[in-house]
């Protein structure tokens, strides 16, 4: 049923890395300015660029470079002999892309959260902005020594 996956799946690995690095750099970048705004946030109206860089970053590369990033990675777990999920290293990088998931979620939160003049301390993103480090290497492991 999903043989004509088959001949699709170099371009489907192709794309499924060019949207995970689009996407990395989006997680790598908002926390950095959920610092930046949080820190200087509360001077007299520097936090309108960080609005409109938090928005565009979140609304126009990351939110597409997530769906795309999720869109081919199922295609690459559905092409016929790929995954051998009787391993355990499918099941470490599914629940590492979870997590980047919710971290990307977390992330939007976050930024509805600055926009009504909360949030926390540049401490705490400065803290949350190694999680998609953590979450990638568990990726990366997880594909390349395929424990």
């Amino acid at each position: 049923m999903t043989d004509w996956l088959a001949p699709l799946y170099p371009y489907a690995k192709a794309f499924h890395v060019m949207a995970v690095i689009s996407w990395m750099a989006g997680l790598f970048y908002l926390p950095r300015l959920f610092v930046y705004h949080a820190e200087r946030g509360q001077a007299p109206e520097p936090s309108g660029s960080f609005v409109i860089m938090e928005d565009k970053l979140l609304r126009l590369i990351m939110n597409p470079a997530m769906i795309a990033t999720w869109i081919s990675g199922l295609t690459l777990v559905l092409t016929p002999g790929i995954v051998d999920w009787s391993m355990v290293w499918p099941w470490t990088k599914a629940a590492c892309v979870l997590g980047m998931t919710w971290f990307h979620m977390w992330c939007a939160g976050q930024r509805r959260v600055l926009l009504a003049g909360g949030g926390h301390p540049g401490r705490r993103y400065r803290m949350m902005n190694e999680v998609p480090t953590l979450l990638m290497a568990g990726i990366v492991l997880s594909v390349i020594v395929k424990f």
